[in-house]
């Protein structure tokens, strides 16, 4: 019986919020104000799939807990200049530009969906934090309404980073990490396997 040499990386959960919050944002950012209904609840999505992802990145499995690809600034910035020079280092997880990614990306949706609620209570007197405002209030509306596209904008910016940043890594190292990403595993690095003979 030959050994294994694919490894379980990303769980379940991981795997359903990464395509989950893919589809849920792109819902959003086509719907915009055209269909309001459809673009609230894929906010209220997305902000549902950061709470748990939030408790899941400290209680869930190694590579998707934050303590794994917490990176300093340091490594980030060696690690993209090792990719520049096509020399990067392979990880199983999230390496260190996809670390940081991960907390772009978390930071800038949530920033983007807290914006649109509170925004959805200004201007339209609806939604969970209506009672807020006694009557939709223009300057409020205004301001968070700037907020609120900036952030979906640069959301959608780093999202074609990211896109990017994974067909550089798969290349690099001749490995599908989008199939990765829909399977949940990868190949094993040599010292995986090493440590799993020892």
């Amino acid at each position: 019986m030959t050994e294994s040499t694919q490894i379980k990386v990303w769980d379940p959960l991981v795997r359903f919020f990464h395509w989950a919050l893919v589809s849920a944002f792109f819902i959003a950012y086509i719907t915009e104000e055209d269909f309001l209904t459809i673009h609230s609840w894929a906010g209220y999505l997305i902000l549902s799939l950061l709470c748990i992802r939030f408790v899941w990145g400290f209680i869930g499995t190694r590579y998707a807990r934050f303590s794994d690809f917490a990176y300093s600034p340091t490594n980030i910035i060696q690690f993209l200049k090792d990719t520049l020079r096509l020399s990067a280092k392979r990880y199983l997880g999230h390496n260190p530009a996809g670390g940081a990614m991960v907390f772009l990306l978390m930071f800038s949706l949530l920033i983007t969906t807290t914006s649109g609620v509170v925004l959805l209570g200004a201007e339209e007197h609806a939604g969970p934090v209506a009672h807020w405002f006694a009557q939709p209030e223009s300057r409020w509306a205004d301001i968070l309404e700037e907020v609120h596209e900036f952030f979906a904008n640069f959301t959608l910016f780093l999202v074609f980073v990211h896109v990017a940043g994974v067909l550089v890594e798969s290349l690099i190292h001749k490995e599908n990490l989008v199939s990765a990403m829909i399977t949940g595993f990868k190949e094993k690095d040599t010292k995986s396997l090493l440590e799993d003979k020892s």
